[in-house]
């Protein structure tokens, strides 16, 4: 997972003197270690986005899948339950890995750089992705991840007070990452809206596969939204992560529509995705749907999980995705795992001069100036300051078409 652990004297100091000691002892210290009996009760909360069907049977309307659930079975995210005809979440705060980190390894290039986000996550995915880095927490059950509950405002409240103790590491996020976010919902919608309240903006590292109902409320207190597009074909979503593309550009068609920070992880994976055809399709629909502003990674793929088969992805196939992207009209694109590579700096599309100077976590904005380039005073697109996080409101519009597929 390469990521270092929050320490738990850290995390408990800030939480305060105002929590009691039941909860600061089950606050994130010992829990991600241990082995887990079963999921915590005080984690069950209603479910936000479900219908009610006869029979006691439930049709969870929070992702794509639109599952139904019969009484005491749970949705495909195995994180969801029907409960006597009612839809509850299993995960309501349920933080199974929290952590401090880089904004860029979320990666957000352009949101905020060089500030670090308090990282939490719960069990659980909606994809099953073959590829994935952290399927020992996203591809089990609730009961068989150790958790501890946090409520929103507890956790607000930490990345509050842990910023004012240790300025030096810039906190200004809370990023819910590493597993599904989408399963999440719920704590994500609420924890996002007590951190606005304090002054913390939130971001979803997310694979985008949610209906936009849903999204649209999310977006209502998120401040940014990394999605992983894994691919652009259809094919590639229903071999390698049991998904489809489809709901994934009409995703990144919403949060467009409202005006939302985006940027785009794409894990290029030999023989899988990494064709120039693929490459060239994938860049013209982002042009035409997204803009040329939208910051695109091309992430460089390392055998793991049930693709150990495959070799590490040839940097030459990075470069050459980010220029095929950006001859297509890309003004912001981005080679990621790859220390000391060019493509991992931000340039001015006018003057084409270094704007913010990348070396793995290493961040010089020298060049970037009020949100624009210094050099030459081309704005720069991004969110550059606490403040504009902040001021965010997402746009009222009318919904974007269904989105095609390869």
């Amino acid at each position: 997972m390469n990521r270092t652990r929050l320490a738990r004297r850290d995390f408990l100091r800030a939480l305060g003197a105002g929590a009691c000691a039941a909860c600061a002892s089950c606050v994130l210290g010992r829990g991600v270690q241990a082995e887990a009996a079963a999921a915590p009760a005080t984690a069950v909360r209603d479910a936000r986005w479900f219908e009610r069907l006869p029979d006691k049977v439930v049709r969870c309307q929070l992702c794509p899948r639109e599952c139904l659930v019969a009484e005491d079975e749970r949705g495909y995210c195995g994180v969801r339950e029907n409960r006597g005809g009612d839809y509850k979440t299993l995960v309501y705060g349920a933080i199974c890995s929290s952590n401090v980190d880089p904004i860029e390894k979320k990666p957000l290039f352009h949101y905020l750089p060089g500030t670090t986000a308090l990282s939490v996550a719960t069990a659980g995915c909606n994809f099953e992705c073959k590829f994935c880095q952290n399927w020992n927490v996203s591809q089990y059950r609730p009961e068989q991840v150790a958790s501890q509950v946090v409520p929103p405002e507890m956790l607000a409240k930490a990345a509050v007070d842990m910023a004012k103790a240790n300025p030096e590491k810039k906190i200004s996020t809370i990023a819910y990452t590493y597993t599904e976010p989408v399963v999440f919902s719920e704590y994500v919608h609420d924890t996002a809206a007590a951190g606005r309240a304090a002054g913390v903006g939130s971001v979803i590292v997310s694979n985008g596969y949610i209906r936009e109902p849903a999204l649209r409320d999310l977006c209502k207190h998120l401040t940014a939204v990394k999605i992983d597009l894994k691919a652009f074909t259809e094919k590639f979503y229903a071999e390698q992560c049991a998904g489809k593309l489809a709901p994934v550009l009409s995703t990144l068609e919403v949060l467009k529509d409202v005006g939302m920070h985006t940027e785009i992880v794409v894990l290029i994976i030999p023989t899988l995705n990494d064709s120039a055809e693929e490459t060239a399709a994938m860049a013209k629909w982002l042009v035409g749907h997204m803009g040329p502003d939208v910051p695109v990674h091309f992430s460089r793929f390392h055998p793991i999980y049930r693709l150990n088969n495959l070799p590490i992805t040839p940097i030459e196939t990075l470069d050459r995705a980010r220029k095929i992207s950006m001859d297509a009209g890309l003004r912001y694109v981005y080679v990621g795992n790859v220390p000391f590579n060019e493509g991992e700096s931000t340039y001015c599309p006018s003057c084409h001069k270094v704007v913010i100077k990348r070396i793995g976590y290493n961040v010089d904005a020298a060049g970037l100036k009020n949100g624009a380039c210094a050099a030459c005073g081309t704005k720069i697109a991004g969110v550059w300051s606490q403040e504009q996080a902040l001021a965010f409101k997402p746009k009222d519009g009318p919904k974007p078409r269904r989105a095609g597929a390869k």
